[in-house]
């Protein structure tokens, strides 16, 4: 009887997973963008600061305005997000907020362009598809590439349009560049570059795959996060770098600039300014944008694996789990030996940690599982451990009294899987991983 040490907790508060060990000088100033600024960190040649700027911009800069206290709402924004981000797994450019306007990174050298990932079909995307609706839902993400340019100039080469979709092919040593702004059907690219042209490291082309994963990993998570809380994400925007370790790294910033999100239909994003609003509206909706993202966080949850015996071998589920093996507890006990003591660990276990779901994997007459779900808040999904030797074993879990909400599923790979499901509901990093798996064998069928 007993059971193994509990897995750290994950659970992660957006306002103070970071709290700063040491203070930083910021020096001189690196780089400077139309809303914030880089600067070297005295002192430390490998870190950056990341000042935001209360400018606002829209057209490539061409409208511009100044809104109070912007600069500190889209630095809450972005570290709302990189610590979520950061929580499921994802490799970012962050480490700490040091002020109210600006947070400490890893410096980058930035690859020159933006991958841009689509759950709906929104802006620029309608001009190049004018086949599609607003709003068009995407079952498989969207990924596209983007040259960022400036005055419709690429390293001497003429452009017919600043910021071109880029077409790459794997395998291929062209990039093709199209007008983002017209139907791409209606398009030959305007301009082809070399890949050495575009790329700044010789294997960058073979990297293509991994930022797109990466990029949709990061979208999946933020679309559950808005999700939890009433809102849709149905695009953004992200850029990658390589830090001095060589790391490829999301990079930049993720902000109220960065992206599309509806509320009741509504954006409640950079889209407002656009489409010209009030400034004083446009403020109202960084600043709640920011309030909202300060909720974004992993919670605490717990898959518990009951089993009668040491014989119960846990590495069937352990296996299923992959990369979240950590929230899994292994609980050894007989209920039918020893129920008192079975309850006493269970209540113990759903009063730590009331966001679980109990895996029952026991051989022979399986009533302890249903005795387990009727003692229970919690969902409980028996494996009988026996049922291919004996396959008569299943029925003391399918044949449940009344009020006994035990779930019987044979093989443990799927009962992981339910679990997860369940728990994936609320939990950010469960559901970027399970919907991207299904999206990987997904395919968008046009509507229109």
């Amino acid at each position: 009887m007993g059971s193994e040490p509990l897995p750290q907790d994950y659970a992660v508060d957006a306002r103070t997973e970071d709290r700063p060990t040491k203070s930083y000088s910021i020096g001189a100033l690196l780089n400077e963008g139309k809303t914030k600024k880089i600067h070297q960190i005295a002192g430390e040649p490998g870190l950056v600061a990341l000042v935001a700027k209360d400018d606002i911009t829209a057209g490539d800069g061409a409208k511009h305005d100044i809104i109070p206290d912007k600069g500190r709402l889209a630095t809450a924004t972005a570290c709302n997000v990189f610590r979520l981000l950061k929580s499921c797994g994802l490799p970012v450019a962050f480490i700490h907020q040091d002020s109210p306007t600006s947070f400490i990174a890893p410096g980058c050298t930035m690859l020159p362009y933006e991958v841009v990932v689509r759950r709906e079909a929104h802006g620029s995307y309608l001009k190049r598809t004018p086949h599609f609706a607003k709003g068009q839902l995407f079952t498989k993400l969207i990924v596209e590439f983007f040259l960022k340019t400036k005055d419709k100039n690429w390293n001497g080469k003429p452009l017919l349009a600043d910021d071109p979709l880029m077409f790459h092919k794997e395998g291929s040593s062209q990039i093709e560049l199209y007008v983002p702004s017209k139907p791409v059907h209606e398009q030959k690219p305007f301009l082809t570059l070399a890949t050495s042209e575009v790329f700044i490291r010789p294997d960058e082309a073979k990297l293509y795959p991994e930022m797109s994963r990466l990029a949709r990993q990061a979208f999946l998570v933020l679309e559950k996060a808005w999700q939890l809380e009433g809102r849709t994400l149905v695009d953004f925007k992200v850029e990658f770098g390589f830090d001095a370790q060589n790391r490829l790294l999301l990079a930049d910033v993720v902000d109220n600039d960065s992206w599309r999100v509806l509320d009741n239909g509504a954006y409640i994003d950079k889209q407002v300014y656009r489409d010209g609003g009030a400034l004083d509206d446009v403020a109202a909706t960084y600043r709640r944008v920011a309030e909202i993202t300060g909720n974004f966080r992993v919670p605490l949850q717990r898959i518990i694996l009951w089993r009668g015996s040491e014989s119960d071998n846990p590495e069937p589920f352990t296996k299923a789990l992959g990369p979240l093996a950590d929230m899994m507890q292994v609980v050894t006990c007989s209920i039918h030996k020893e129920p008192v003591a079975g309850a006493g660990i269970f209540h113990k276990l759903i009063q730590e940690v009331p966001d679980s779901v109990v895996i029952a994997y026991i051989g022979r007459s399986n009533g302890a599982a249903p005795t387990i779900s009727a003692m229970s808040t919690i969902p409980v999904i028996t494996v009988p451990a026996s049922v291919k030797e004996f396959p008569e074993d299943v029925w003391s879990s399918l044949r449940a009294p009344s009020k006994v909400p035990v779930m019987t599923v044979l093989e443990p790979s799927n009962a992981v899987l339910a679990a997860l499901q369940i728990l994936s509901a609320r939990n950010p990093r469960i559901y970027a991983q399970l919907r991207g798996e299904i999206e990987d064998r997904a395919i968008n069928v046009v509507q229109v």
